[in-house]
């Protein structure tokens, strides 16, 4: 489901409703690879690449990389070259346990002017130098920033796959309340980061999420608990759930994608997300649920966090606060599985106007 879509905070830009931002409607399904591509538009898009990467000492590490696409409520009429028609932001982290905390950096720019992009009709987005592009059977995505620097090359090993009903995921209990979503998990990852003017080469797993919407949470719903799980076994699995105000499940949904490539779609009843334990940030007082146990149909497992403080504030960019980090699920004292746990409206609820 993925990212913080308070991004009616950038450039300042306040997002009033439009009559022409798309709705997201039952049916039409999905289309590749047109629709790896960006969908100028809708109001809000995002591409979300989350991963486990090992150096030469078997170490893992956690990253992320995100692009969000947004239409702000200007005029489209207006001529001017500087009009911001599209807004692209991007997001990117890298998880060491030996640090104790993520390392995190950010980009915003209009779209033009060389400085940001995002094309039509295949993968390939880009702000202030950082992309994410297909590239025949895989990605790449590269990211240079103060602290850290990574290129990596994400080898697909297997099709999309649709979520909820054939890429229609509904998000609360109005139909139109909705995005267009897929993921592309079991991504192959080789690849080099860079730290401290040392570089390293990094095998691992990775997980590509791509939506896009113009109405995500309704108007009772504060923020949401996301996961997507590269399974040991070879499977998959995505699960959500969208909170209310008093912190209860306002809706849910999940993809279990089984080994041989069958699919399952879980029901809002399907899926279960209890806290272990809170980890309060000291950066900004929001206290997490870093440790979960889940409920996805049948399965049932818990979430154990790489590291605490994988907190990510950007409130310069989305004017949100999330919480976005490298997990390990286990069942019966072993790993089933690693992939990210996403948290978000746990510091004040998100806002979607």
């Amino acid at each position: 489901m993925r990212a913080p879509v308070a991004i009616l905070a950038m450039l300042g830009l306040a997002f009033a409703a439009r009559a022409d931002y798309p709705a997201v409607v039952p049916g039409g399904g999905l289309a590749f690879p047109a629709d790896e591509g960006a969908h100028p538009e809708y109001r809000t898009e995002w591409w979300y690449v989350t991963g486990w990467l090992a150096g030469p000492n078997g170490k893992p590490l956690g990253f992320q990389v995100t692009f969000f696409r947004s239409r702000p409520a200007a005029d489209d009429a207006n001529p001017s070259a500087f009009a911001a028609r599209q807004v692209l932001i991007g997001h990117a982290a890298l998880s060491d346990p030996a640090l104790g905390h993520a390392l995190h950096a950010e980009r915003i720019a209009r779209a033009g002017f060389g400085l940001a992009d995002a094309g039509i009709g295949a993968t390939a987005v880009s702000v202030g130098g950082w992309q994410l592009a297909a590239q025949g059977d895989s990605f790449v995505t590269a990211v240079t920033a103060a602290d850290f620097a990574f290129r990596l090359n994400l080898a697909r090993t297997g099709p999309p796959v649709a979520n909820g009903q054939g890429g229609y995921s509904q998000k609360g209990p109005a139909p139109a309340s909705a995005s267009r979503y897929y993921s592309i998990p079991g991504l192959r990852v080789t690849g080099e980061i860079v730290r401290s003017g040392h570089r390293e080469r990094v095998t691992g797993e990775a997980w590509l999420d791509h939506e896009w919407s113009s109405a995500y949470l309704d108007a009772d719903s504060v923020g949401w608990d996301w996961i997507g799980l590269n399974l040991a076994d070879g499977g998959s699995l995505m699960a959500f759930r969208i909170r209310d105000r008093a912190g209860n499940a306002r809706w849910a949904g999940g993809t279990l994608r089984r080994p041989g490539g069958a699919i399952e779609v879980f029901a809002p009843a399907d899926i279960g997300l209890r806290p272990l334990r809170v980890w309060r940030s000291p950066h900004t007082a929001i206290s997490w649920p870093v440790a979960v146990g889940i409920r996805a149909g049948a399965l049932d497992f818990t979430l154990q966090p790489l590291l605490d403080d994988q907190e990510s504030d950007s409130r310069l960019t989305t004017g949100a606060v999330y919480w976005e980090g490298a997990v390990e699920a286990r069942a019966g004292g072993r790993t089933i599985g690693r992939g990210y746990l996403e948290l978000t409206g746990y510091g004040e609820p998100l806002r979607l106007r």
